[in-house]
């Protein structure tokens, strides 16, 4: 399976009949998959068949979906709602009576909401379900587009993911060959800093040197932190192979690199090891940058 983007879009057009419509869709980031549709008056009934089709192929992103539907060499007809003009007509003759007012005119009632209607000319049946079922396909040709986009946007950021994890390699490679993280330059280290100590006060129990000693010496330790490195680095490429709905595992992955990335430059005692640290840094907030575009 290939890695797909969260970004994407598409449009597809057609007619059926008198109808003539078109399709696009847009996709963006999301945490999750959630998927909105704007649809013309009188097309709420291909909403349902359309939001399963879209929720079958696609697990992560927001999509907007947008219908312009046409009818060709279709007139409107203007008419008076009788009714609502006699109920305006009413209320006005009441009034009259009871306040010194000018009499409505013509334009004034005719401003009135309601009492104007717009009437669609009647549609045929068979053409109104021939179009429907050629709105739903055209969204299935419109679908296919969208993912193809974001698979070929999944095949850059593959690259991209790819070519992070290399540089993270080499860094950590070189963390592990700092000589500030070598047991002799941690020994100095210690021996100075007791030193130090000593040249301040003789008043210092050996055994507890000792103690403190070996856990300076344990903290100053990133062996654990380097294995977890790779140990992620290959978790990654294999899920960049794997391909799919991966996003969310990288995601998750990124923060752990996060987390042993600032332990190492938290336990550094060593300049070398810490520009390494700080390199490292860099390339995890890039890595993970683009592990948030992908579904």
């Amino acid at each position: 399976m290939s890695l797909s983007s969260m970004t994407g879009f598409a449009r597809s057009h057609g007619a059926s009949g008198p109808y003539v419509f078109e399709w696009e869709l847009k996709s963006v980031n999301a945490k999750g998959f959630d998927f909105r549709m704007r649809l013309p008056p009188g097309w709420d009934d291909i909403e349902p068949p359309v939001r399963k089709r879209a929720a079958e192929v696609l697990s992560r992103g927001t999509i907007y979906a947008n219908l312009t539907v046409k009818r060709a060499n279709a007139v409107s007809a203007i008419q008076i709602n009788q009714d609502v003009l006699a109920s305006v007509l009413k209320v006005a003759s009441e009034i009259a009576g009871k306040v010194d007012a000018v009499a409505p005119s013509i334009d004034g009632l005719l401003g009135i909401k309601g009492v104007i209607e717009v009437v669609e000319p009647e549609s045929d049946e068979a053409e109104e379900k021939a179009a429907r079922t050629a709105v739903e396909s055209a969204f299935g040709e419109a679908l296919k587009s969208l993912i193809e986009m974001r698979k070929r946007e999944g095949a850059s950021l593959a690259a991209v993911l790819a070519q992070r994890l290399d540089e993270l390699e080499a860094l950590a490679k070189q963390a592990e060959a700092a000589p500030g993280r070598k047991p002799d330059a941690i020994k100095a280290r210690l021996a100075e800093q007791i030193a130090a100590l000593f040249d301040t006060s003789d008043r210092f129990d050996p055994d507890r040197l000792h103690q403190e000693a070996i856990m300076m010496a344990t903290k100053a330790d990133i062996r654990e932190e380097l294995d977890r490195i790779a140990s992620h680095i290959a978790q990654s490429r294999e899920m960049l192979a794997k391909g799919g709905a991966v996003g969310r595992r990288l995601d998750f992955l990124a923060q752990e690199f996060n987390r042993e990335v600032n332990t190492c430059c938290s336990k550094s005692i060593d300049l070398e090891l810490t520009n390494a640290g700080l390199a490292m840094k860099n390339v995890v907030e890039q890595f993970r940058e683009q592990v948030q575009n992908l579904e």
